[in-house]
């Protein structure tokens, strides 16, 4: 009875592991761009909550980024470790609770809206919060009822982890922790990820072998950082003994395959020849997301994550110790890249991808404007121009054209003024002034 509670704990740990990365390496597929876009009335504000082009802001990791990643592991690790050792532990994790409280309550939310609106289907009128100085939007916030539904669900439910430390509502917050990281965290390159990769290896090899640091924080560290299950759910002195899987051994790897998955689209569309600056291809049928397409680099991959983590857990089943699961992982991951591009004869096409990844910056950059052509009025007073007498059509051109300007301009009204109404008052006047002169 004891092993059968085992090898389904076994099975929930492999199961909470799969999930995030399937689910969210399909979440972080853009939706492409074409020269067809829908008409709307109001281009900065989007009526409802499904809204297909709004995206996520992600953050990009870049083979810089990568080489530094066990360094930054190991700074945090031994910061960790050492604080634990010398600090009282338990208003340590107090501290630890409430700054992952307030991510998880953002996680689950964020969570929560993406599976209802999957399963659903509804559609819901978004509010906004828009917040401009000087024409610079400062802060843009998009949100429906549902969100503020989700919102209240996860605020109540993180509350609950608080009190009770409930692991069903850990592993709720691991999971939205790992979806949310491997939908938002993007590998720029196959070459980015497999250092990665290797650095990590490494890493985990000397921190968990070499050292004791891993397996002291892994025990103090009270949070929801890794997925759990009980090897007895029903045990006969009533305490629970858990198997778990940290949510690194997840979220690592899960990004690496992620990118796999976008590279599967990527070589899929450039077969259909499609660009985003034209229309979409006709294979299509006018998708521009949740169209079907060949995955062999993803299956290929995921096969190698559960394999790898089935080799992980036989070796701990088998030792009774605990394993590093990135030594597993790591090398299978790689090698199931490599292999699959050398048996398609993509080696080159793989080392050449690369995804370029825009900073909020430059999304919100405005375009130059172009200049209008130049008016005769301007010719003739352009220094160093020859001065010419105007006709009397000329004349009465200008003056009808600058009544037409002068009534746009107070018909219209700009939604987000720049100045105070007093201020306003005076461009009105001065136009009023030069409408005015025009007509003498």
């Amino acid at each position: 009875m004891a092993e059968a509670g085992l090898f389904a704990a076994y099975a929930a740990i492999g199961t909470m592991a799969v999930a995030p990365i399937y689910f969210g390496s399909f979440s972080s597929l853009d939706r492409l761009k074409s020269t067809h876009k829908k008409k709307r009335d109001h281009d900065e504000f989007t009526e409802f909550s499904d809204s297909e082009d709004e995206e996520d802001e992600t953050e990009a990791v870049s083979t810089e980024d990568a080489y530094m990643f066990p360094v930054y592991g190991s700074i945090a690790l031994l910061s960790m470790y050492l604080v634990f050792k010398y600090l009282n532990t338990d208003w340590v994790n107090y501290l630890l609770s409430a700054y992952f409280a307030v991510l998880g309550v953002a996680a689950l939310a964020q969570v929560g809206v993406r599976i209802v609106k999957g399963t659903t289907g509804i559609k819901l009128p978004l509010y906004h919060v828009h917040l401009v100085h000087k024409h610079k939007t400062m802060l843009h916030l998009r949100f429906s009822n549902l969100h503020l539904a989700m919102l209240g669900v996860s605020m109540v439910l993180t509350g609950l982890y608080l009190f009770s430390k409930n692991w069903v509502i850990s592993n709720l917050l691991g999971l939205a922790f790992s979806f949310s990281a491997i939908t938002l965290i993007r590998l720029d390159s196959f070459k980015s990820g497999m250092i990665m990769l290797a650095g990590l290896f490494a890493y985990d090899i000397f921190w968990v072998f070499g050292t004791e640091v891993m397996v002291s924080v892994a025990k103090n560290f009270d949070a929801p950082i890794k997925v759990v299950f009980p090897k007895d759910v029903f045990p006969a002195d009533g305490k629970l003994q858990f198997t778990m899987l940290g949510l690194g051994d997840i979220v690592v790897p899960g990004i690496f395959l992620a990118l796999a998955l976008r590279f599967d689209r990527h070589q899929y569309l450039a077969k259909l020849g499609y660009d985003k600056e034209k229309a979409l291809p006709k294979a299509l049928n006018g998708k521009h997301r949740g169209f079907g397409f060949p995955v062999p680099y993803f299956t290929s991959c995921m096969g190698a994550y559960v394999a790898g983590l089935a080799t992980t857990i036989s070796v701990m089943h088998v030792f009774k110790a605990a394993q590093p699961a990135l030594l597993y992982l790591s090398p299978a991951c790689i090698l199931a890249i490599v292999g699959t591009a050398v048996m398609r004869g993509e080696i080159k096409q793989v080392f050449a991808y690369t995804e370029e990844s825009k900073t909020e910056e430059e999304e919100n950059k405005v375009k130059p404007i172009k200049a209008a052509p130049t008016h005769r009025y301007n010719l003739r007073n352009q220094p160093g121009a020859q001065a010419t007498p105007a006709s009397a059509g000329e004349l009465a051109d200008d003056e009808q054209e600058v009544a037409s300007v002068a009534k746009v301009l107070e018909e219209t009204v700009d939604p987000i003024a720049n100045v105070s109404d007093s201020e306003s008052k005076k461009p009105k006047a001065k136009r009023a002034a030069k409408k005015t002169k025009a007509k003498k």
